[in-house]
Parts: structure tokens; C-alpha cells; sequence
């Protein structure tokens, strides 16, 4: 895949500092995910990863973030796709949001559970728990003007708060940390806060998000 060779020369070029004055190490970023990760309808600049990247940038520290993340995916993909970047990477810090497809595609919650334990099995091997493990919820798109095409909206809610709720059992059962931004995105909701496209967030949205977790990232 071409993000893999990118990776890599990012790698190799971020590795000099051309003489920086030393600081705090480098925070290397891998984002996991779906569309509500990469950002679709939105400028790459606005999607969650890179504006936190910018946030951690103006505090100071050097951030190499590598968003692998695919409007589309869910975990099967995300298996199989992203986390060889996990090798190339090699991340100090980890986020991941990915259930909405598994959800659209009418997987049950078990086969979801145990495709959510391969992955985070497989970020435990890499070194990736505790606070360097931050998984988000799905958004409220259930509010999006677009969610009836995927039917009631009282039930698509119910659903995808269901599958939140698996992600935080087996995020906490991983040992990694669970973000609830659940409150935040109901709220976002009911504010319309949607791209163009009538499904996923907008930009200020995702700021709001980036704004939720940087704490977590540079704690000092």
C-alpha cells in the first residue's frame, strides 16, 4: 500500500532533527479507523488526528503522525489493512474509532467482540496499552440528516450505543482507555454539526474532539 512507503520515508526523514534544541522525545502518532477518522467531507488538515497533531505541535512537541484510517472500513479491514503499520510505525501512541461499518454491515456483537480483541491483542504485542491506547466511541450519527437511509433513527441509536458499549468492555478488559465523548457527540448532534455530505462531522466538530484528548496526550 502507498501509505506504507510514505511511512516509511516520513520515518527515515523524521528521524534527523536538523540541529532542533533537544526537547520532550518525539510522539509517534498512528491513527486507526474509518471514515470518522480519516475525516471524510472534510480538508485532511480538520480530521480529529491532525488537528490534535497541530494542538501537541503548539505546545511544543514534535508529533510524526501516521493516519492510516479508510472511509469504509471496519474491523476486518482494519485487520488486515492497517495494523501492519503498527511495524513501520512503531507508535508511542495509538486512537481508535472503528464499528460503524461493522454496524451498517449487520455483524453481530460477538463477531465484532472477538475482531476487537484480535486487534487490541495484536496492539498489546506491540507494546501499545494503558494510557498510550485511546479508543473513541461512534459519533451520534444517528442525528445526521442522512441516517434514516439506514432506518429508524431511534433504533440506529440504540445500536450504535450497543456497540460503544462492547468497544468499552474490551477496551477496559485490554487495559487500554476507554474515552467517553459519547455526551459530546450527542450534543453535537442535536447542534447539526455535519459535513456536507449530511453523515459525518464537520470540521469544528472534530475540533471539539482533538480539544477532548489532547489533555491525554501531553498531560504536562
Amino acid at each position: 500500500m502507498l501509505w506504507r512507503t510514505m511511512a516509511l520515508l516520513t520515518w527515515l526523514v523524521g528521524g534527523v532533527d536538523g540541529g532542533r534544541p533537544a526537547q520532550a522525545p518525539a510522539l509517534r502518532y498512528l491513527a486507526l479507523g474509518d471514515s470518522f477518522t480519516i475525516g471524510t467531507g472534510q480538508p485532511e488538515r480538520l480530521n480529529f488526528p491532525s488537528q490534535l497533531a497541530a494542538m501537541l505541535e503548539r505546545r511544543g512537541r514534535v508529533v510524526r503522525l501516521t493516519n492510516v484510517a479508510v472511509n469504509g472500513y471496519s474491523t476486518r479491514e482494519l485487520l488486515a489493512e492497517e495494523l501492519p503499520a503498527l511495524e513501520v510505525v512503531k507508535p508511542t501512541h495509538v486512537t481508535l474509532a472503528i464499528g460503524a461499518n461493522d454496524l451498517v454491515r449487520g455483524a453481530s456483537s460477538a463477531e465484532y467482540r472477538a475482531r476487537l480483541r484480535q486487534i487490541f491483542a495484536r496492539l498489546a504485542r506491540s507494546g501499545v496499552t494503558g494510557g498510550r491506547l485511546l479508543v473513541l466511541p461512534q459519533p451520534d450519527w444517528s442525528q445526521a440528516p442522512v441516517a434514516e437511509a439506514f432506518g429508524d433513527r431511534e433504533t440506529l441509536r440504540r445500536r450504535i450505543e450497543a456497540s460503544n458499549a462492547v468497544l468499552a468492555e474490551e477496551t477496559t478488559a485490554a487495559g487500554g482507555v476507554f474515552v467517553d465523548l459519547w455526551p459530546l457527540f450527542v450534543a453535537q448532534g442535536a447542534q447539526r454539526m455535519f459535513a456536507d455530505d449530511g453523515l459525518h462531522p464537520s470540521g469544528s466538530a472534530y475540533t471539539a474532539w482533538a480539544q477532548a484528548l489532547v489533555e491525554r496526550f501531553d498531560p504536562g
